[in-house]
């Protein structure tokens, strides 16, 4: 999840300051090529660095030591009843002087998207560009994917927070990189990093868990960090108050899995009232609106949260989420929480305590407990809401008054803009002791 504020023009200054298938036969291997890797741009040290010392994000990510080869991938995955899939994606290379190493992986899973046609293959996306900064432009390799319904992906939806599907098609992107850094020329050194924000930190999770699974002896994963992630969906389900962006969120949720699992409801009317039955199934990803133009449209409503639940969800629909144990949607839930499982790279969560979206006290603390009831001691968390209030807040708080315009714009930035690159930058600490 990201707010709208991510895809604003601010925003993107402050961050460079943050059932269908397709795309193979039945003999294409997970993370084969589609289409040879296209190098797009090549972004030079001195542009990252006019970049982020015009952001204010020099700081964090620090003064470029290589130039960044930016390489568009096409590959070969799976969907969600793993039958033949494609999805697209960027490499990320360290050149100019970097040219000749050898670097880690750092495999990257996005936040939320409500476009249908982004892609992170593109010198000019703010993630693309944050990520550029923090990790290739100080000696990592990075591949991050559009996940599958985006972009280059055929596929006919996009498995919103689908634990599964958000695996495979990262780790398909760990193996499509692998064969184009040597394509071009690139060495690896076979140590793997898994990061994500947002959505993208529930992907990451999601990836790690399945790599130290399923695939130890393919994929070195050396450390996760994940940031800012869902991970205790049945949780949030339960959850009294509305969340910042509930209006694109949770839709996006209930249509995914009720493509994905069909139980959710039988008939759309009994999930969504007028008008939003009407389309709403059809509604995300879009190939036109972004997350502006669906409230400015008139597609989703622009109201408060605990409003816009109750204008969209049918009274019925939301009662059984709470009351009946054998509610469809809670049971889809818990297949994609995080919880229960045991990390064995060592790994990180971050977050921001005044998380409007992703609540710390629902997903990241509830994650850490978790992990620390099973005597896990290679899992750790990191708050970094002082930081966010000693920059953003006044004499290091938060504004209070819920009516003020004060507080209307730091808790709707706080999740799109303030938390992203704080987190990456426990990332990175992260991940420079491990390179």
């Amino acid at each position: 999840m990201t707010t709208p504020h991510l895809l604003t023009a601010v925003a993107a200054a402050a961050l460079l300051a943050a059932c269908g298938g397709g795309g193979g036969d039945g003999n294409t291997a997970r993370g084969a090529q589609i289409d040879a890797p296209l190098t797009v741009a090549t972004l030079t040290s001195a542009q990252i660095d006019a970049g982020t010392a015009g952001s204010g994000l020099q700081p964090i990510a620090g003064k470029a030591r290589c130039d960044v080869r930016v390489v568009a991938l096409h590959y070969a995955t799976i969907g969600v009843q793993g039958e033949n899939a494609n999805a697209s994606g960027v490499l990320l290379l360290p050149a100019g002087a970097c040219a000749g190493g050898s670097y880690p992986l750092l495999a990257y899973a996005r936040g939320t998207e409500v476009s249908k046609p982004r892609t992170l293959a593109d010198p000019a996306d703010r993630e693309t560009l944050l990520l550029a900064a923090m990790y290739a432009a100080q000696g990592y390799a990075v591949v991050a994917t559009d996940y599958l319904g985006f972009a280059k992906s055929s596929y006919s939806f996009h498995p919103y927070l689908h634990a599964d599907s958000e695996a495979s098609a990262v780790i398909d992107s760990i193996r499509s990189a692998r064969g184009a850094a040597s394509s071009q020329g690139v060495a690896l050194s076979g140590k793997v990093m898994l990061t994500g924000y947002s959505q993208g930190g529930h992907a990451s999770m999601a990836a790690q868990r399945a790599i130290e699974r399923d695939n130890a002896g393919e994929i070195n994963v050396v450390a996760g960090a994940h940031l800012a992630g869902p991970y205790n969906l049945s949780g949030s389900f339960r959850a009294t108050d509305a969340i910042a962006g509930y209006q694109f969120f949770v839709p996006y949720i209930v249509t995914a899995w009720q493509k994905a699992y069909g139980n959710v409801y039988t008939n759309v009317t009994q999930a969504f009232q007028l008008p939003y039955s009407s389309y709403i199934e059809n509604l995300l990803p879009s190939p036109t609106l972004t997350f502006t133009s669906l409230v400015t449209s008139g597609s989703l409503p622009a109201s408060a949260p605990d409003v816009a639940r109750d204008a969209m969800f049918q009274p019925a629909f939301q009662a059984d989420i709470r009351t009946n144990p054998d509610n469809g949607l809670m049971a889809d839930a818990k297949k994609n929480d995080l919880l229960g499982w045991n990390p064995k790279a060592r790994t990180l969560l971050c977050g921001g305590a005044g998380d409007p979206t992703v609540p710390p006290p629902l997903h990241m603390v509830v994650a850490q407990a978790d992990f620390s009831s099973r005597g896990l001691t290679n899992v750790t968390s990191v708050d970094v809401d002082p930081s966010i209030r000693a920059a953003f807040g006044t004499n290091g708080q938060a504004p209070t008054d819920p009516t003020s315009p004060a507080h209307a714009s730091y808790f709707g930035s706080y999740h799109g803009v303030f938390e992203p690159p704080l987190c990456q930058q426990q990332a990175r600490a992260l991940f420079d002791t491990l390179k």
